[in-house]
């Protein structure tokens, strides 16, 4: 870790028992490891992330390629708007449903 050694690791916790004190020490040790423990919460969540995406592009395209091959095959929004809605196009310009005029 960091390339410590014992004897460094030591003389940091000397230094620190010495500025910080005896009573506020075991404090400073709690928050520290609070603050590595969230640290790698989040290095763990962006590399989840970063391992997540290229399955997420990967799906996209492929997505995508379905959608150019139903538009090669004269398939268009229009008529999925249509076969949803029960809505013709001449029905949005006239307010009407399915031919019924109020």
């Amino acid at each position: 870790m960091f390339g410590i050694g014992l004897p460094e690791l030591i003389v940091i916790m000397v230094v620190a028992l010495l500025v910080v004190g005896p009573s506020k020490l075991p404090e400073l040790a709690r928050s520290l490891g609070r603050t590595f423990q969230e640290f790698r919460r989040m290095a763990d969540d962006v590399k989840e992330t970063l391992e997540k995406e290229p399955a997420d592009i990967e799906t996209s395209s492929e997505q995508q390629a379905v959608k150019k091959e139903d538009a090669g095959n004269g398939s268009s929004d229009s008529e999925t708007l249509q076969e949803k809605t029960g809505f013709t196009g001449d029905d949005f310009d006239h307010g009407t449903r399915n031919g019924d005029i109020h």
